[in-house]
């Protein structure tokens, strides 16, 4: 008798995809539940979408209506043309100041950490925001495993390079590949994921396959896809659309709804599927949990 341990275990076999994609049952019977269990049980206070009235955004919106400029720069150009991304074998190189450096095959790097599903807002800087239930693990899990050392302030992440794979990278739209960056004290927050599939399934390309990061309180571009390196360094990363324009895009991203960004206001949202805009929440509504990291600081320079 085959005996199977739960992190072997993929989540659309626990939950039903028919009870996913009925959205206003699974709401009201499912949600608070599994967003509490999973950030409460062994991450402290982090908190998820636990209100019913945040319903989820479609699966079709959340899978066709992508910020992705390695498939494209169209909302719809990652869900037309991410099918020429290959996914297997994927390594991914674990670096820097840390005790245990290592590069992982996808399945080593995943198959340690119980994946949990959570449910989080994505919000992007171009006004638009989704409500989506990702899996994945916390990213403190695999900092405490690599034991950072003192000169780890930082930690850097750079997505795949492959233009034959990635057409948007035939176009010098940004310096590829594409960087990121977070404090290490943002990278151990509860909050913070590794993210590996949505509504139960593993991640489409487009939506960053095999693996990416969510951050929830920061604009969507910090959640950067396609992880191929982590990096822990002393000094903060030169991020993608930092080096591309910085006078709109700084490190810290953080969604605050009292600065605008040069060419619109961030101080109204339009949650996709919705015709009415609704006031943007300070951190993305993840002021509880976050606002500490930034105390002391002027968040209009540091945005």
């Amino acid at each position: 008798m085959l005996i199977r341990r739960p992190p072997d275990i993929p989540s659309s076999e626990i939950t039903p995809e028919s009870v996913y994609l009925d959205r206003r049952r699974f709401l009201g019977t499912t949600i608070g539940a599994i967003a509490v269990a999973s950030c409460n049980r062994d991450e402290g206070q982090a908190q998820t979408v636990e209100d019913a009235q945040e319903e989820l955004t479609p699966w079709e919106a959340v899978t066709t209506y992508n910020n992705f400029y390695e498939f494209g720069t169209g909302k719809e150009d990652p869900s037309r043309n991410a099918h020429s991304l290959q996914t297997r074998p994927w390594s991914i190189a674990v670096e820097g100041h840390i005790a245990k450096p290592a590069v992982y095959d996808l399945e080593d790097f995943i198959a340690p950490h119980t994946l949990e599903d959570r449910v989080y807002r994505l919000r992007c800087v171009e006004a638009w925001s989704m409500v989506i239930p990702w899996r994945g693990f916390p990213l403190r899990k695999l900092i405490a495993h690599v034991e950072p050392t003192s000169k780890a302030k930082y930690v850097e992440f750079t997505t795949l390079h492959a233009p034959e794979q990635m057409p948007g990278q035939r176009v010098p739209i940004l310096d590829w590949p594409y960087v990121e960056g977070l404090r290490l004290d943002e990278a151990m927050h509860p909050l913070t994921l590794m993210v590996t599939g949505l509504y139960g399934r593993d991640l489409p390309n487009q939506n960053g396959a095999p693996l990416r990061l969510v951050v929830p309180w920061k604009y969507g571009f910090k959640s950067i896809k396609s992880i191929v390196r982590i990096r822990f360094v002393e000094k903060q990363p030169v991020t993608s659309w930092m080096a591309a324009n910085p006078r709109e895009y700084g490190f810290y991203a953080n969604v605050n709804p009292e600065v605008d960004h040069p060419r619109w206001s961030q101080a109204r949202e339009r949650r996709i599927g919705e015709f009415r805009r609704r006031d943007t929440l300070m951190f993305n509504g993840y002021g509880d949990q976050v606002a500490s990291l930034y105390s002391g600081m002027d968040l209009r320079r540091y945005f």
